[in-house]
């Protein structure tokens, strides 16, 4: 029967801590980038211009439809060889997440464009505003405020998916879970207690996202997926 000894977990707390923060930065970093990002690739996909939509359109399906872990291998050695530059693991992380997510974030936010009715852009119109005043000031308003719990789903995902990370050496929580439980020979109750880190964030992320969704729900406003 295996005798449970938490002792070496807490003495090694300190390179759990900083792995949980590196797995936050890469995660904060991705959607900082992402979702501007994802603004513009949903826009230029809505574009009636072929040459923007077209390529807006590529892009959102290839990062998609592809595995991530994939994704970032291409990052992290296809990529170096090709632009003849040494490629980091946090740079890697960040790029391929970035852009993974950006290609979500589009669909969230064309969702929520669309979803704004055909007369407020008509009466914008009406009004004198010219097709981006009337984006600006009149739809993405009211499309934001409908894709919050979208965003907020998608922010729990990245951070679940930010584990891959740890297969090109990046010292995110799992990496350094790894290595404490080669250190102290204790993988159970290391691995047990990332286990209770990754639930107790991601789920106070959750019950965000379901205060959010009561909250918008109340109010009349839907969620745009």
């Amino acid at each position: 029967m295996h005798v449970w000894n938490f002792a070496p977990v807490w003495a090694n707390a300190d390179l759990l801590a900083l792995g949980l923060l590196n797995t936050l930065k890469v995660t904060g970093a991705a959607l900082t980038f992402g979702v501007p990002l994802g603004l513009v690739l949903a826009l230029m996909r809505l574009s009636p211009r072929r040459v923007l939509a077209w390529p807006a359109g590529a892009v959102i399906e290839v990062f998609r439809t592809t595995p991530p872990l994939v994704q970032l291998f291409w990052f992290f050695f296809a990529l170096p060889v090709l632009i003849k530059v040494e490629m980091t693991p946090y740079v890697a992380a960040v790029l391929t997440f970035s852009i993974q997510s950006a290609a979500f974030f589009a669909e969230v936010f064309r969702g929520g464009i669309v979803s704004v009715e055909r007369g407020q852009w008509e009466a914008a119109r009406a009004l004198g505003m010219t097709p981006r005043q009337v984006m600006r000031r009149v739809v993405l308003p009211q499309a934001v405020k409908r894709m919050i719990p979208a965003f907020l789903e998608r922010a729990i995902e990245l951070m679940k998916t930010t584990t891959l990370v740890a297969i090109v050496s990046y010292a995110d929580l799992l990496f350094q879970t790894n290595e404490v439980a080669q250190k102290t020979f204790r993988p159970l109750e290391v691995f047990t207690v990332t286990a209770l880190i990754y639930f107790v964030v991601i789920f106070a992320i959750s019950t965000l996202v379901h205060r959010v969704e009561r909250r918008l729900g109340a109010s009349g406003e839907g969620m745009a997926r």
